[in-house]
C-alpha cells in the first residue's frame, strides 16, 4: 500500500506559487491521492522534518534553502554536487532521501523553447548567485555556449562564482566578468540571455551601472536571441520589456516549472508513470495559474 500523502514545496513566501494546481492534476491524472502542498517552512530543519515523514512524495526546495538543505539528506546525486544546490528531494527505493538539482533543465528547456540556434554561441547570465550557476551549466554543458558572460553588481560574490567555476570546470569554460559598457560594445554578440535577479528598479551606482551593461547587449546589433528571466515576481519584468522592444525573443520564468516535471516525477513515481504525464494538460493547468495569480501579475505590460 502506498502511504504517501504529501508532496511538497518548501521555502520561504512559498504561498502564493503558481505550481501547487499543476503538480495537483498530474499526481491524480496518474492516480495518486496525494496533494502537492505549497508549505512555508520558517526553518531548513521545518522542511526536512516533512521530508522524513512516511507520507512524504516528494519535494521541491526553494529560497533560501537550496543550500543549506544538501547538509540535511542522505545523499546529493551529480548534479546538485557540481551546481552547488539542490532544488528536488526525493526518496530511494531504500528509503533515503536524496537530492538533485533541476534547475538547469529548466533552463534548457525554456532556451530551446525559443530557439535552437544558439548553440556554440557565446551567452550573457545576470547576476552570480545559486541560480547563476544552474544557467551556466545548461548554457555550457547542454548547449555548448562559450564563452559565457557574467553581469553583477555584487564584487565578492562574483569572485565567489569565479572560483567555484575553476574549480568545477577548470579551462574548458571561458567564464568573463563585463565591468562596464564600453567592455560589452567589444564583446561578441549574445544569442542567450539568461536573467537570475529580482526585478527591482536600479538604485545604487553598481546597479545602475548593470543595467547599461546589460541594455548595451541587448541593443547590439548583432543577431538578436533568446531572453529568459528566471524572475517572476511580476512576470512580465523590465528586463523582458526592454528585450521584447529591441527584437528579442523572450521567455517568462514561469516556464521554467513547466520544463522540470517529466524529471521530477521519474524521481518521484518512477520513469513509466512520468512517461505517462499529460503533459499538454499540465502546461495548460500552469499557465492559467499564472494568468491569473494576483501575486505575479502587477505592473503594466
Amino acid at each position: 500500500m502506498d502511504s504517501r500523502t504529501h508532496a511538497y514545496l518548501v521555502g520561504i513566501g512559498v504561498t502564493h506559487s503558481i505550481a501547487p494546481p499543476m503538480h495537483n492534476h498530474i499526481a491524480k491524472s496518474l492516480g495518486y491521492d496525494w496533494e502537492f502542498r505549497a508549505q512555508e517552512c520558517p526553518t531548513v530543519e521545518d522542511a526536512v522534518q516533512l521530508f522524513r515523514l512516511p507520507s512524504f512524495a516528494g519535494g521541491v526546495v526553494t529560497m533560501p534553502y537550496k543550500r543549506t538543505i544538501m547538509d540535511h539528506l542522505d545523499g546529493l546525486d551529480e548534479y546538485a554536487s557540481k551546481l552547488g544546490a539542490c532544488n528536488n528531494v526525493y526518496r530511494t527505493n531504500d528509503g533515503q532521501l536524496r537530492g538533485t538539482n533541476t534547475d538547469w533543465r529548466g533552463i534548457e528547456g525554456c532556451l530551446l523553447s525559443g530557439s535552437s540556434e544558439g548553440k556554440g554561441k557565446p551567452a550573457l547570465v545576470i547576476g552570480a548567485g545559486g541560480a547563476c550557476r544552474a544557467a551556466i551549466f545548461a548554457l555550457h554543458d547542454r548547449l555548448g555556449c562559450n564563452p559565457i558572460y557574467i553581469v553583477n553588481r555584487d564584487v565578492g560574490e562574483t569572485e565567489a562564482l569565479f572560483e567555484d567555476i575553476a574549480e568545477s570546470y577548470g579551462e574548458g569554460l571561458r567564464l568573463v566578468n563585463v565591468r562596464s559598457v564600453e567592455q560589452a560594445r567589444r564583446l561578441a554578440g549574445v544569442y542567450y540571455i539568461v536573467g537570475t535577479v529580482p526585478d527591482a528598479e536600479p538604485s545604487t551606482p553598481e546597479e545602475l551601472e548593470v543595467h547599461r551593461i546589460v541594455h548595451a547587449f541587448l541593443a547590439s546589433e548583432t543577431e538578436k536571441g533568446v531572453l529568459l528571466d528566471m524572475c517572476f515576481k511580476p512576470r512580465y519584468t523590465r528586463m523582458l520589456r526592454a528585450a521584447e522592444e529591441m527584437g528579442w525573443k523572450t521567455v517568462e520564468g514561469t516556464e521554467v516549472i513547466g520544463h522540470q516535471i517529466h524529471e521530477q516525477y521519474r524521481l518521484w513515481c518512477g520513469e513509466e508513470q512520468s512517461r505517462r504525464i499529460p503533459a499538454e494538460e499540465a502546461w495548460a493547468v500552469l499557465r492559467r495559474a499564472a494568468e491569473e495569480s494576483p501575486a505575479i501579475n502587477f505592473g503594466l505590460k
